[in-house]
């Protein structure tokens, strides 16, 4: 193979997001943990028909739900520089609390949220040690 299998900057799992409405899901990880744009593609009838966005070094994909593409909801477990500031972010922005931040035994300081989209993020920011494969 004369090219790499998967594009530069991404890894080999790519969370997908099929979500009500894909533009408000970009502004939400935009408002939250600093997502980049990448790219949207809006179809003729205005869907987003797919969309890119940087969340530190991942790169996730979302797009508009259909009636052969239903929404579906995810968990996804994201580091940050700082969990209780990305969680009250995520309050401003229409998240609902499932936790609230905190030390947890495997070395990490972590919240939980659900967003208004249905998924679930669980932030957290490594404070060291081991515990969950962290040498």
């Amino acid at each position: 193979m004369s090219h790499p299998y998967a594009p530069h900057g991404y890894r080999t799992v790519t969370p997908y997001f099929t979500v009500k409405d894909a533009n408000k899901m970009i502004e939400f990880a935009k408002a939250v943990f600093d997502a980049e744009e990448i790219s949207r593609s809006v179809a003729s009838d205005g869907r987003v028909s797919h969309a890119e966005a940087r969340i530190g070094d991942m790169i996730v994909e979302l797009s508009d739900a259909s009636d052969r593409f239903p929404p579906r909801s995810n968990t996804l477990h994201i580091f940050v520089a700082d969990t209780d500031n990305s969680y009250r972010r995520a309050l401003e922005a229409g998240a609902v609390s499932l936790y609230e931040p905190a030390d947890m035994p495997y070395g990490e300081r972590s919240a939980g949220v659900e967003d208004p989209f249905g998924n679930h993020w669980y932030i957290a920011t490594f404070l060291g040690g081991e515990g969950h494969g962290y040498k």
